[in-house]
C-alpha cells in the first residue's frame, strides 16, 4: 500500500479470510438506524463507511465476491489506519472454539449465519457516542438525535464519500465543545450529553482499551460516570470483538432471548442464567438470535418519541 492523503487516489486491498465470512452481516451492527449518515450500502452490496480514525478521517468502500474475496478502497488522511485495521474489523480475530450451539434455535441460527463475526473496529469513541446516545430512549429517537448531531458538527468523509452523501462522526474534541442547548435541540438530555462529554475528554485513556483484556476494558468504560454494563456491551460488541459481551439492561434483549430459547419472556436475572451454559460466547448467541429474526411477538401501541427540550 502507498500512503495517501486526502485528495490522492484511494489506498486499495484485497484480502481473503480463511474461513466463511459475510460482511454485511458482520458489520450491519455499526450501523445506527437506517439514516446513518457514516454508512451507506448500494445494490450490489457495496458498503461505505464514514470513519474517524488516529490518523484523521476516511472513506472505506467494501465489496465482498460470490467467491468470499473483499476488495476494500479507501480514501482521506487516516486510509492506510482502515486497509492495515480491515482483517480485525472484519472479525478475523473472533475464535469460535469452545462453541456449541446446545439449542436448536441457536444451531439453525448458528448455521444460517455462518459467516457472521464479531467485529473490532478498534474505535471506542466511535462506538461510545452514539450507544450513550441510545441510553433509555427508543431507537428512532436515538438514531435521529445522532444524525442531527453529526450533520451538525461532523465533516464530509473524504474523496468520493462526500458526493454520495456521507459524513465522519466528530472528532473527540469537537464532541467535548457541543453546546448543551444543541444536545437539548438534538433531543439528547443532560445526562447523557454530560456523560458523552466525559467520555469525548477520556478519549486517549479510552482508545487504549484496545489493548487491553476484555474485564479491563469493561472496567476502564465503567470508570466514566454515566457509562454502566449496558454502554459497554455495545462498545466492546462493536470495538473490542468481544464474544461475551451481553447487553444486559436492554429493553429487548433479555425478553426477545427468553422467548426464543424458552416461550417465555425472562428479566436480566433469567437472562444471566439461560446463557450461563454459553459463558465465554454469550454475546455470540444474543447476535446470532437477532440476525436470525428471534424477536417475540409485540403487543401494544410502539413507545412515542419524546423531547428533552425544556418546556
Amino acid at each position: 500500500m502507498t500512503p495517501a492523503g486526502a485528495d490522492a487516489p484511494p489506498l486499495e486491498r484485497s484480502w481473503r479470510s480463511g474461513r466463511a465470512l459475510d460482511v454485511r452481516s458482520t458489520l450491519v451492527i455499526l450501523r445506527r438506524g437506517a439514516g446513518d449518515p457514516t454508512w451507506r450500502q448500494e445494490p450490489d452490496g457495496t458498503i461505505w463507511r464514514g470513519i474517524r480514525t488516529p490518523c484523521g478521517p476516511a472513506t472505506l468502500r467494501l465489496l465482498q465476491h460470490a467467491d468470499g474475496e473483499v476488495q476494500a478502497q479507501a480514501w482521506g488522511l487516516g486510509a492506510a489506519w482502515v486497509l492495515d485495521r480491515l482483517p480485525r474489523m472484519l472479525g478475523e480475530d473472533d475464535d469460535a472454539s469452545g462453541f456449541e450451539p446446545r439449542h436448536p434455535v441457536v444451531a439453525e441460527a448458528a448455521r444460517r449465519f455462518s459467516g457472521w463475526r464479531v467485529p473490532a473496529t478498534g474505535l471506542v469513541l466511535e462506538a461510545l457516542v452514539p450507544a450513550v446516545i441510545e441510553q433509555k430512549v427508543t431507537g428512532q429517537e436515538a438514531f435521529g438525535s445522532y444524525r442531527t448531531l453529526v450533520h451538525r458538527y461532523g465533516e464530509r468523509a473524504p474523496g468520493p464519500g462526500g458526493p454520495r452523501g456521507l459524513w465522519v462522526a466528530p472528532a473527540p474534541a469537537t464532541w467535548t465543545m457541543v453546546p448543551s442547548w444543541e444536545w437539548l435541540r438534538a433531543s439528547v438530555d443532560g445526562k447523557r450529553s454530560a456523560a458523552a462529554v466525559r467520555a469525548a475528554r477520556s478519549a486517549g485513556r479510552l482508545e487504549e482499551c484496545t489493548a487491553m483484556s476484555h474485564a479491563d476494558a469493561h472496567r476502564r468504560l465503567r470508570a466514566i460516570p454515566g457509562i454502566g454494563v449496558w454502554t459497554a456491551a455495545e462498545v466492546a460488541q462493536r470495538a473490542l470483538g468481544d464474544p461475551d459481551a451481553v447487553s444486559f439492561g436492554d429493553y429487548h434483549v433479555a425478553r426477545n432471548i427468553g422467548w426464543a430459547l424458552t416461550g417465555v419472556e425472562v428479566d436480566d436475572d433469567g437472562l444471566a442464567e439461560l446463557l450461563e451454559p454459553w459463558s465465554g460466547h454469550r454475546y455470540r448467541v444474543q447476535r446470532l438470535l437477532e440476525l436470525a429474526g428471534a424477536i417475540r411477538p409485540r403487543r401494544g401501541p410502539r413507545m412515542a418519541p419524546r423531547t428533552h427540550l425544556p418546556r
